[in-house]
């Protein structure tokens, strides 16, 4: 929930009850909790109030359209979602019929500047630390300000490293890693976190 809600980890529970208040306190503190970290509860403040906002369901919407587009853009590349889609914010990629593992796979994509998470499959063949799979989600980009269609070239981008890792190995692979880098510098560079830098 942080990275669709844009806010810092961890978890709160907010009552006006005293009792459960109560309740709650003499069950997680001392032995489960320190003292509260208030720029950690500023910080979510923050965050729930701007999920008020009308923006934030139209962002919402977006992140799940943009996740479902990349998931779709996969497919068409002959990977597999685990699930065959997804109806979130996130999806799990079988790299299997490609023949790379989850660890090559999320090295590659980093080196040409595009993030994952090496990420175990249902009954995985592989071991944890390799992995059959990558999880891949929408929030970021879509904070940043990407659409489907810069999705859909995420999803191309995301086929050309693994395609290039399933031909090449991963010695040979630097050519598409450099090639994929410098497209998705220009990507990025047409949606700045910062204009002003």
């Amino acid at each position: 929930p942080h990275k669709t809600l844009r806010g810092p980890r961890g978890g709160m529970v907010l009552t006006n009850d005293e009792a459960i208040a109560k309740k709650i306190n003499s069950a997680v503190f001392p032995q489960l909790q320190g003292g509260p970290l208030m720029h950690v509860i500023a910080a979510k403040a923050v965050a729930f109030g701007e999920a008020m906002r009308p923006e934030f369901r139209a962002y919402s919407a977006q992140v799940v359209a943009n996740a479902q587009m990349l998931a779709a853009t996969l497919i068409e590349g002959g990977l597999a979602i685990v699930t065959g889609g997804t109806d979130t914010h996130v999806m799990l990629v079988d790299l299997r019929p490609k023949g790379v593992t989850g660890v090559t796979v999320e090295k590659a994509l980093g080196r040409a500047y595009l993030t994952c998470n090496k990420n175990g499959i249902p009954w995985d063949p592989e071991k944890p630390m390799i992995t059959s799979g990558i999880r891949l989600g929408s929030p970021a980009g879509t904070t940043r300000g990407f659409g489907e269609a810069e999705f859909a070239q995420i999803g191309r981008l995301i086929v050309e490293v693994v395609d290039g890792l399933s031909t090449n190995g991963e010695e040979g692979n630097g050519g598409v890693e450099e090639a994929v880098k410098a497209k998705v510098k220009m990507l990025c560079d047409r949606f700045p976190i910062y204009e002003s830098l």
